[in-house]
């Protein structure tokens, strides 16, 4: 019943938005003693035609990247489409060979553009490609089920469409899925395990340093997870009939844990309307656009993702199978290591990635390093000025010493 609460309630609010659009399509700016009313009025039309979210990749918005001192176009190209993603490539127009990287995206209610700009540092030296993830809503639902080690065998399948000589970049959820497909790949001998290993703010031991997102995992059993936050698509959508943890759901929770600063950036956003300050309307605009674009996950992904990685630490305490065999992260002999984690993050809490290197007991000192950034929450692990000026140079480091 929550889909479908919720598809109604926008059904209702649908026609109010395209009036508010209407509006402001017909209200050109005025200069003169209504000018100041005018921009109050468009300010009004505007939030009220934001009131919506969307269920439909944004565009990465990366055209042009600047290389050796000179700015590149930049093309994105589908590698391989497989049910529930794409193997997504940013092609540049440089003659120049460089480091291939897999960035392996969260699948956390958005879309894999959230990470535009880690993509966008990475470009700057590296070949890179990205899991770029369906919403399960589109979905058929003869396409089958998604879970946690579907997530690892795309990985896999990733990786060997790169071939060798690669690398990967995890972003948090998805680092527990990366060290396990190396894993894998490590003790099968395979071709294109990748040569290094970044796992950036992920949950792969939940039990050091829990924080709130931890608790409210473990406060509940998977029954109330199954009965209180797993709904049904509707059957106007592709995937219409399977069942999903909703990105609206996922949005509301993670709001929820700071509604103040969502509160005050939108007076903010309405205030610089109301003034005609349009720059610094949007840049608030352009987050909101990207952080309302949500995406639906399949339920046995989200229920395994609690139970195994959440509630079990399934990785941590050796339990985790793949295919039915065991996963042994000290199979992993030559693929170098780097953990990162930020000093204010309160999602995935200081110790929780670290916990890599000693799963990779068998790895040798030299290839594993571990990063810890001070001051910054979980999003500025990946985003920002910290990531590109002190982050991104020694995970630029670490792929050129295995090159």
């Amino acid at each position: 019943m929550i889909y479908a609460a919720y598809q109604s309630l926008d059904d209702i609010i649908a026609p109010f938005r395209t009036a508010a659009l209407s509006a402001l399509a017909f209200s050109p700016r005025q200069s003169g003693p209504f000018a100041q009313a005018n921009l109050r009025n468009a300010a009004i039309m505007e939030m009220m035609s934001r009131f919506q979210l969307s269920h439909e990749r944004p565009s990465f918005g990366i055209h042009t990247v600047r290389v050796q001192n000179r700015d590149v176009p930049v093309t994105e190209e589908v590698v391989l489409d497989m049910p529930f993603g794409k193997l997504l490539r940013f092609r540049r127009d440089i003659d120049t060979e460089q480091p291939k990287v897999l960035v392996t995206a969260p699948l956390s209610g958005h879309f894999a553009t959230l990470l535009a700009g880690t993509v966008r540092t990475l470009l700057r030296d590296h070949d890179v490609y990205i899991t770029d993830w369906k919403n399960a809503r589109d979905v058929p639902r003869g396409a089958g089920m998604f879970g946690v080690e579907d997530y690892i065998a795309y990985i896999i399948r990733f990786m060997e469409e790169i071939g060798p000589g690669g690398h990967i970049l995890a972003v948090c959820q998805p680092c527990v899925q990366a060290l396990a497909a190396v894993a894998v790949m490590s003790e099968d001998r395979n071709p294109a395990t990748p040569r290094s290993m970044t796992l950036m703010a992920g949950p792969v031991d939940v039990r050091e340093s829990p924080t709130k997102v931890n608790e409210l995992a473990n406060e509940k059993p998977l029954s109330w997870f199954r009965s209180n936050v797993i709904s049904t698509v509707p059957l106007r959508y592709p995937g219409g009939g399977r069942r999903v943890y909703p990105g609206f759901v996922q949005l509301t929770a993670f709001m929820s844990m700071n509604m103040e600063r969502h509160q005050s950036q939108h007076r903010k956003l309405y205030e610089h309307l109301a003034r005609g300050e349009d720059k610094e309307a949007a840049r608030i605009k352009d987050f909101y656009d990207e952080y309302f674009a949500v995406l639906d996950l399949t339920e046995e992904f989200y229920i395994e993702t609690i139970d195994r990685v959440f509630q079990k630490a399934e990785l941590a305490t050796g339990d985790l199978t793949y295919r039915g065999r065991k996963v042994d992260p000290s199979k992993i002999l030559r693929t170098a290591l780097l953990t990162v984690e930020g000093g204010r993050d309160d999602i995935c809490g200081i110790g929780q990635t670290t916990a890599a290197h000693e799963l990779c007991s068998n790895l040798r000192p030299h290839l594993k390093r571990h990063h810890l950034q001070a001051n910054v929450g979980h999003y500025g692990v990946f985003n920002g000025r910290r990531w590109d000026n002190e982050i991104y140079p020694v995970v630029r480091n670490t792929i050129l010493a295995m090159e």
